[in-house]
């Protein structure tokens, strides 16, 4: 049986129709390949929205949540915020390595990223940032460690 996870977007336009949001895609068809069972995005917009997308995926039964958008330095960027207070446990080696990843691939304003990844209850819950390229380098890195990650969180790796 796939173990199950969820993708929040966290955009205002988005949420309010203005265009169509095509990270949260990226990441489901990522999260596929890797064989977990991921339904289609949700949508929301930035800030408290996306706290409540989180606790309802955790509370679901959701194992990892990917998170898109709100890491930056807008006024309404505030996925780290609330996302903070919903962990358990924080797990910064992931975000570390999300941003060294794009600062290594050329792209200086990865560090600009305020990310965080962290557990809540049995949940990996990691934000991602909002452009496509910040995606790409995020996937890259959870590639080769989220399924291993998401098993050590309940100790089914031991």
């Amino acid at each position: 049986m796939s173990l199950r996870a969820e993708v929040v977007v966290a955009s205002n336009r988005a949420a309010a129709g203005v265009y169509e949001d095509t990270t949260g895609p990226l990441i489901v068809d990522f999260l596929r390949e890797l064989g977990f069972a991921a339904g289609d995005p949700v949508v929301v917009p930035d800030g408290e929205p996306v706290a409540a997308a989180i606790s309802a995926a955790a509370e679901g039964g959701a194992r990892v949540v990917l998170t898109t958008g709100g890491t930056g330095l807008t006024p309404t960027d505030r996925t780290p915020e609330v996302t903070r207070p919903l962990l358990d446990r924080e797990v910064p080696g992931i975000a570390e390595a999300i941003r060294a990843y794009g600062v290594a691939q050329g792209v200086p304003t990865a560090v600009l990223s305020r990310g965080l990844a962290g557990i809540v209850g049995s949940c990996l819950v990691v934000n991602l940032p909002g452009s496509r390229g910040g995606v790409k380098d995020g996937l890259a890195v959870l590639r080769p460690v989220l399924v291993h990650a998401v098993e050590q969180v309940v100790g089914s790796d031991h």
